[in-house]
């Protein structure tokens, strides 16, 4: 499965089908996902020094992978190829949660269960059809998180995003495995700052993690906006 379909199954609670953080931070880590997925295959890459303006996204190859998600995002990052990385973030992450849905669906791994709020207002919910994948998932990051053995860069890099979005602990719960939240992180930190991945990976990391914030405080201005009228 691609690391965004991971983590999407990650964020969805099983039982219920909902999202366990907002919707805007898990259309932005997903579009983080997607980035970062891209420069792991060797296909996008953040420009180094005598390569013009440092630090700025460059596509290394653009030939195809095979593979309709991962195909479009790199022509997305064509398109912003040479801008700062979370520029591309948020393009990377529209409309991506309902298409990996939809795929998940297709696979037999979620259910699809639509509604409506009193009677008007659509609703959505994607509990767990067959959660085999996601448990060997799960227990690589719990490998990772509470062994200490070094992880593989695609653990790390489900790491790295769930540490961006503050929700290790919502992942792996500390207190199931005798640890406190604080301890969880920082072993969390660790392996986000660990010897994995390439430069550019990072810049993605940071990139989505930039990008979470900025519309976790845009979606919160909203709300105060939206109650003080």
């Amino acid at each position: 499965m691609l690391l965004a379909e991971d983590l999407l199954l990650l964020l969805t609670d099983d039982d219920s089908g909902r999202l366990l953080v907002t919707a805007a931070e898990a259309d932005v880590a997903l579009g983080g996902a997607r980035l970062i997925e891209l420069t792991l295959a060797g296909r996008v890459d953040v420009t180094g020094e005598g390569e013009g303006r440092k630090g700025r996204l460059v596509v290394r190859s653009s030939e195809r992978l095979g593979d309709p998600v991962l195909d479009d995002a790199l022509g997305i990052c064509v398109a912003y190829e040479g801008k700062k990385p979370q520029a591309v973030v948020g393009p990377l992450g529209k409309k991506l949660r309902e298409a990996l849905y939809d795929r998940l669906v297709e696979q037999g791994v979620l259910r699809a269960e639509r509604g409506k709020v009193l009677g008007i207002f659509p609703t959505s919910r994607w509990p767990a059809a067959d959660a085999a994948h996601e448990r060997q998932v799960r227990q690589a990051l719990e490998q990772a998180l509470l062994t200490g053995l070094p992880p593989q860069d695609r653990t790390a890099a489900l790491v790295s995003l769930l540490l961006a979005l503050r929700s290790v602990h919502k992942v792996v719960p500390p207190k199931q495995h005798g640890l406190a939240r604080r301890e969880l992180e920082r072993r969390a930190k660790q392996i986000a700052e660990g010897d994995w991945g390439s430069a550019a990976v990072r810049k993605a990391v940071d990139a989505m993690a930039a990008a979470t914030m900025a519309a976790v405080t845009a979606a919160t201005s909203a709300a105060v906006v939206g109650g003080s009228s």
